[in-house]
């Protein structure tokens, strides 16, 4: 496999992401999308991430193969130290080690920033079926991740119930007079 190089995005990769996140949103269960965004909204919401948050793009011989970014978990300045994590890898370039790329990286600009908790929003099937497998909630299990909770049949797509697990992973500590979370582009880098 040709040399990864992982990236800060710009809004002008939303084309490219959205040739990535459409394989999804159009065939799969895992993301419960059902429309895809317009390019418009895509650089929309890459910007927003940006404001506060990293958002990173993976790259094969200058083509985007795979992104990951994080978010806000909750909206209250209580929860700033915890964020909600998302990845997309090309559909045919699974099990070559992107994604796990991409959340190191992710995970180093997290814990620069002073970030504590990790979460992940995990759409799993309550049986496998052709729009959905349990190969994400194994990644991020095999990442670190724990389960922490699961919703039943709290996602309809393609006609079907889908369950919804949410995982963690701790990777900072947590103590009395906990520093601010440092806005990603305010980091040293």
């Amino acid at each position: 496999m040709d040399e990864i190089m992982i990236r800060t995005a710009v809004p002008s990769d939303a084309e490219q992401l959205l040739r990535i996140y459409s394989y999804y949103v159009e065939n799969t269960a895992i993301t419960f999308e059902y429309d895809v965004p317009s390019p418009d909204e895509f650089r929309t919401r890459i910007s927003h991430t940006l404001e506060k948050y990293p958002y990173l793009v993976a790259e094969q011989q200058g083509r985007a193969v795979g992104y990951a970014y994080a978010g806000v978990f909750k909206g209250r300045p209580a929860y700033d130290w915890s964020v909600e994590i998302s990845l997309y890898v090309d559909k045919d370039l699974h099990r070559c080690g992107i994604g796990k790329m991409l959340y190191s990286r992710l995970e180093e600009l997290l814990k620069e920033m002073g970030v504590t908790n990790l979460y992940a929003c995990i759409s799993v099937p309550a049986a496998e079926d052709e729009f959905l497998t349990r190969n994400s909630v194994e990644f991020h299990q095999h990442l670190g991740f724990v389960p922490v909770g699961e919703f039943h049949k709290c996602g309809y797509k393609f006609d079907r119930w889908y369950n919804m697990v949410w995982a963690e992973k701790i990777i900072g500590e947590h103590r009395s007079g906990q520093a601010d979370v440092i806005i990603f582009n305010e980091l040293d880098r």
